[in-house]
């Protein structure tokens, strides 16, 4: 698996079990709603500001993140 798709399948998984929309996890992240769709779809690439505000948004650590995503790897 690559680690776009990785990653986008781990900020999917948190945000659901958050029970929050894509237009709320945007709003909360002050990011677009399409770049977190882009995201979730392995589109696009966070850059590290953008994990960092990611994770607040939902309420978990940046390093929790990466983490969930070296365990999709298994690295």
């Amino acid at each position: 698996m690559e680690i776009d798709k990785a990653f986008g399948e781990v900020l999917k998984q948190k945000r659901v079990h958050n029970s929050i929309s894509q237009e709320e996890l945007a709003y909360l992240s002050n990011l677009d709603r399409t770049f977190i769709s882009m995201l979730e779809r392995g589109k696009r690439q966070p850059s590290l500001k953008t994990i960092f505000v990611l994770a607040d948004a939902l309420e978990t650590l940046p390093s929790q993140l990466i983490s969930e995503v070296e365990k999709k790897l298994k690295l």
